[in-house]
């Protein structure tokens, strides 16, 4: 079922940043393989692949890992699932409300879906119609309310409260970001010499994942993140050491949240090397490249890791460069966009 809520944000609501009530401590290593046991009954180990297009085009030597091969498409599935398995049979019965531009939305109607949990799913209004499609496909119970992922945000929350249901944050979650990191603790176990991996940030989920595994087990790894210079807020909240909101107008729905999250920053500021933007044009060229050179579909949040490095072929080059294609769910629109930026 599918439901459009005109109920009004409240005013200021939807510009908070995306803090818990009480602080949360980051997962650790032994939560992660913890995670990694928990999910061998469940998920496959994705591939990681070398493509001549890639090395090519970057000067570096590319290592991809396909996330976009896992049953919801995107790596989004590994956290929503350690959660969830994790709950009673009582929180169970209350359900779990969740907010999201697309792939958290289906990883965690999927895992609500494999441990028998009642879901509802907030989205803004005017959501990438493939991802809305496989959230009711999977059974959730899909509200459209606001424009920006911040007013999902909001309304999640509120009908969240109003149910007793769970509210499943899309970052401010140990368990989600300990499942994550599964998928680097995979790519260091399947390519153990890279140098550095590029990993595209929304919420920050997937950037604090590879910054725990390689403290704990690569520590020389450099670990870089990258957003669109069109929805800064994680960038300028890591810059700043401060929780930020900034407006959302990158076309990549999978980067556009408005807002630092306390859990990931925290992990952030204490690992990352870099963060850095790229913009949208760059983004979809990436995603062009990724259809070429690579033979896969990329949305285009799921290519921003590519797009930083052949922005910065200097830092780069000659280097083992691991990067993770984080979803394939790209609207028809997003491939006509794409498809644009190939030659010929």
């Amino acid at each position: 079922m599918v439901r459009t809520d005109t109920t009004p944000t409240p005013p200021g609501t939807a510009a908070a940043p995306g803090a818990p009530a009480v602080e949360l401590a980051p997962p650790t290593l032994r939560d992660v393989l913890d995670a990694r046991r928990l999910l061998a009954a469940h998920l496959e180990t994705t591939p990681v692949r070398r493509y001549a297009p890639l090395d090519d085009a970057t000067g570096a030597r590319v290592v991809v890992k396909h996330e976009n091969l896992q049953p919801t498409g995107a790596f989004k599935v590994r956290g929503a699932l350690n959660l969830l398995l994790r709950t009673t049979d009582a929180e169970r019965a209350r359900g779990v409300a969740a907010f999201s531009t697309g792939n958290h939305a289906q990883a965690v109607a999927h895992a609500a879906r494999a441990t028998g949990t009642p879901c509802t799913i907030v989205m803004p209004r005017d959501p990438n119609p493939t991802k809305a499609a496989a959230v009711r496909a999977i059974g959730a119970d899909l509200v459209l309310h606001g424009a920006t992922f911040d007013d999902a945000r909001a309304r999640a929350t509120a009908l969240a409260a109003e149910r007793g249901a769970r509210l499943v944050s899309a970052a401010n979650e140990p368990h989600l970001v300990a499942g994550v990191a599964t998928a680097y603790l995979e790519l260091l176990e399947q390519a153990p010499d890279l140098e550095a991996v590029v990993v595209p940030v929304g919420g920050g989920s997937g950037a604090a994942a590879a910054c725990l595994v390689a403290a704990a087990l690569a520590p020389d790894l450099e670990v870089v993140a990258v957003q669109s210079d069109a929805a800064p807020a994680a960038h300028d909240s890591w810059r700043a050491g401060t929780l930020e909101s900034r407006a959302i107008r990158t076309r990549a729905e999978g980067l556009a949240t408005g807002c630092g999250f306390a859990l990931t920053q925290a992990v952030l500021r204490e690992h990352l090397a870099d963060f850095v933007l790229v913009d949208d044009d760059a983004i979809d060229r990436a995603a062009g490249l990724f259809l070429t050179g690579a033979r896969t579909v990329a949305e285009t949040a799921g290519a921003a890791g590519l797009a930083a490095v052949l922005a910065d072929r200097d830092r780069f080059a000659g280097r083992r460069v691991g990067v993770m294609c984080t979803g394939g769910n790209a609207s028809p629109a997003e491939l006509r966009r794409v498809l644009a930026t190939v030659p010929g």
